[in-house]
C-alpha cells in the first residue's frame, strides 16, 4: 500500500473525510493539534494490521486520517536529520501542501537542562540548537525541552532556571520560545516547575502543562495533584497536552477529568492549540486519538 492509500485507508476507517476540526461557536480560542508520539507504533511499524507511517507523512496523517490542524513534532523520530536542511524543507512543505500548522518540536535526549555542571548545561544548550533551527525553519514557535536536574528541592530550582535562562538566548536568533513539561521527577511537581519560571523570568521561557504526567517518582508511586498542578503550570503555558491512556464506552478518559482540566485551562484564559496525546495502547493509534480528539471537543463546548 503506497502513502496516498493508507492515509485514505486510514481516513475512511476512521470514518471522516477532510478536516472536520471545527470548534463550537464561540470556542475558537482553542484549535487542536496532535502530539507525534500518539503514532509511535505507526512509526516504528508496531501496530498490528496497519501500515508503517513515514514520520514525513505525519501531517498528512494528521489532516487526512484524523481531521487535525496542527502537528506537535517528536525530535526521536528525525534522529540523524540534524542540520539537512532539505529533510526539513520537505517535511515543511507536506505540512503546508495539506494545510497544517508545525506547532512545535519535543526535544528528548539533549541532556538534562539542570546539569550540576556550568560546562554540561552549555553542551545540553549545544545538543538543542540544531532542533532550535529546524522549528525554525518549519515554522513552529516552540520547542519542548525536559528540566531535568539533580540536589535539593531549590538546588535543583536554581539550576534548571540557569540552564533554560541559557535556551532563552540560543533560542533568541531564531524567534522561538523554550517551554518544559511536567515530564518526572520534580517537574512533576506544580510548585516546583511554577518556581522556576518565576526564576528565570523570561518572557520566551513558559510550559506546556501535560493533563498525564504528574507522576514523580515511578519506583516509589510518589505523584502530585494533576489538578492543583494544572492551575500552577497554566499561568505560564504557552501550550497544552491532553494526554489520554483509556477510554470507557461513553468515550470519557478514565484516568482524568478532561472537564475539570478544560475549565482550569480555559480559567487561565488560556489561547492556542490543545495537543492530542493518545498514549494508550489499545484501541490503535487512530481510534485513540479520535476519542481524545473528541473528548476534547466536548470538553470545550461544555465551557
Amino acid at each position: 500500500m503506497n502513502r496516498k492509500n493508507f492515509i485514505a485507508a486510514m481516513a475512511a476507517a476512521s470514518g471522516i473525510g477532510a478536516f472536520a476540526g471545527a470548534l463550537p461557536p464561540g470556542r475558537d480560542r482553542f484549535k487542536i493539534s496532535l502530539a507525534q508520539w500518539s503514532v509511535r507504533n505507526l512509526h516504528w511499524g508496531k501496530e498490528a494490521g496497519a501500515e508503517k507511517l513515514d514520520p514525513l507523512d505525519f501531517a498528512e496523517y494528521a489532516q487526512h486520517a484524523c481531521g487535525i490542524g496542527g502537528v506537535e513534532y517528536v525530535n526521536s523520530f528525525y534522529f540523524g536529520k540534524e542540520g539537512n536542511e532539505a529533510y526539513f524543507n520537505e517535511l515543511k512543505k507536506r505540512a503546508e501542501g495539506v494545510g497544517v500548522e508545525s506547532v512545535l518540536i519535543m526535544c528528548d535526549g539533549c541532556g538534562r537542562v539542570g546539569e550540576a555542571e556550568e560546562a554540561k548545561r552549555i553542551a545540553t544548550v549545544e545538543k538543542h540548537k540544531p532542533w532550535l533551527a529546524a522549528a525554525a525553519q518549519l515554522g513552529c514557535h516552540s520547542i519542548r525541552v525536559n528540566a531535568g536536574s539533580a540536589g535539593s528541592f531549590e538546588e535543583q530550582q536554581k539550576l534548571a532556571a540557569d540552564g533554560l535562562a541559557k535556551l532563552a538566548d540560543a533560542a533568541k536568533p531564531y524567534g522561538l520560545n523554550v517551554i518544559v513539561e511536567n515530564h518526572g521527577g520534580l517537574s512533576s511537581n506544580g510548585a516546583w516547575l511554577a518556581g522556576v519560571m518565576k526564576r528565570v523570568n523570561r518572557p520566551t521561557v513558559g510550559t506546556l502543562p501535560d493533563f498525564g504526567n504528574f507522576t514523580i517518582n515511578r519506583k516509589s508511586g510518589e505523584t502530585y495533584d494533576r489538578y492543583q498542578g494544572m492551575q500552577e503550570l497554566m499561568p505560564f503555558a504557552k501550550g497544552v497536552s491532553a494526554k489520554s491512556h483509556a477510554f470507557d464506552a461513553q468515550g470519557n478518559e478514565t484516568t482524568k477529568d478532561y472537564f475539570r482540566i478544560m475549565k482550569i485551562v480555559a480559567d487561565a484564559g488560556y489561547r492556542g492549540y490543545v495537543g492530542v496525546e493518545w498514549e494508550g495502547g489499545t484501541p490503535g493509534a487512530t481510534e485513540g486519538i479520535l476519542l481524545t480528539k473528541a473528548l476534547i471537543e466536548r470538553a470545550i463546548a461544555m465551557l
